[in-house]
């Protein structure tokens, strides 16, 4: 008996591997680069996907697999080799949105950020280009503010970090699909290599004025206050200066379920000790608040939800709109928040 419940097991995971290999296998070859969504991509697709039912088959009914899983095998050997050699590049055809990459000049606690994104917008798509250079001075970095920005209920949200600092500056960075002008965003193309990963730097007036005033239909802007140490913080800002910087020699590939805006914050916070472990709310970036909630990350002076509730800024981003001291007034009221005003 023992025998045959380990033989059973046995043969499920193979048959498990199997259906998960020919199904990424053949989702891999329809996305590919080879030519969109041509007869091509289909055809070799549905190959693929064909050899892996009749290995699939095989295995069920027992009959005899050595044949077919051969076959399956040498396709994917084939594919593998592939898909190995697809790699990043930042030279494509860019939306103007995201042509430039951001860097960064670190000289002791003097970090000068370069194409900080700051675009004038009449709308989601027509908007006037502009980019600013600014010198932050670490010294002075004062928070760290979760910005989730819901779209499509509450399980997904993109996240993103704005860092503040004594004088009233912010500094919004997301991370996002660098996409090209033929390539439209898609979920499921992000887990096969279609997108390159790309940090954008930006005034909040941009990033979050894009959303709250702009997007069609509105988003779902939340700001969150981070407690915890400031030279936390700063690592963690200086976390994402050299990896803003490591962009320009070494592209990566953005991955909609392990290298995102979410994944991409953890990963950048392990610089930190005492970092929050992984969670299926981390992959679940809508629940991401609720966990740092949990983790004592945020205000605790209120139920969750009633902090949620209050954490909602679309209504006064619409009322501050192109304010120079549009990121001191969307803040007015929130909880946890120390505001430092603009001089002048």
């Amino acid at each position: 008996m023992q025998w045959a419940a380990m033989i059973s097991i046995v043969d499920f995971l193979l048959i498990l591997m199997l259906v998960l290999l020919a199904t990424w296998g053949s989702l891999a070859l329809y996305y590919s680069e080879l030519e969109h969504f041509s007869p091509i991509n289909s055809i070799f697709a549905i190959t693929f996907g064909m050899t892996g039912l009749w290995a699939l088959n095989a295995l069920v009914f027992n009959d005899s697999a050595v044949l077919s899983l051969s076959v399956f095998t040498f396709f994917l050997v084939v594919l593998l080799v592939w898909w190995s050699r697809i790699h990043p590049s930042n030279q494509r055809d860019w939306r103007t949105d995201v042509e430039r990459l951001a860097s960064a000049d670190i000289q002791g606690d003097l970090v000068t950020v370069r194409n900080i994104r700051n675009f004038d917008y009449r709308s989601a798509t027509d908007y006037t280009s502009s980019y600013y250079d600014k010198t932050f001075n670490m010294s002075q970095l004062s928070s760290i503010d979760l910005v989730p920005v819901y779209w499509m209920g509450p399980t997904i949200a993109h996240t993103l970090l704005s860092f503040g600092f004594e004088n009233g500056d912010y500094l919004a960075i997301s991370i996002e699909m660098r996409k090209e002008k033929t390539k439209r965003h898609s979920t499921i193309k992000g887990f096969f290599k279609q997108y390159e990963l790309y940090y954008v730097v930006a005034d909040e007036r941009d990033v979050i004025r894009l959303r709250t005033n702009y997007r069609k239909p509105e988003q779902d802007v939340y700001i969150y206050r981070a407690k915890g140490a400031v030279d936390h913080g700063r690592r963690l800002f200086m976390a994402y200066m050299h990896r803003i910087n490591s962009l320009h020699t070494k592209p990566e590939f953005y991955h909609s379920l392990v290298n995102n805006c979410t994944t991409g914050i953890w990963m950048n916070s392990k610089i930190n000790p005492g970092h929050i472990p992984m969670s299926w709310k981390i992959l679940a970036s809508g629940y991401l608040p609720k966990l740092l909630y949990e983790e004592g990350i945020l205000d605790q002076n209120l139920s969750f939800e009633e902090l949620k509730r209050i954490s909602l800024v679309n209504e006064r981003a619409k009322a501050a709109d192109t304010d120079s001291d549009f990121s001191a007034r969307i803040r007015e009221g929130l909880p946890g928040m120390k505001l430092h005003k603009k001089p002048g």
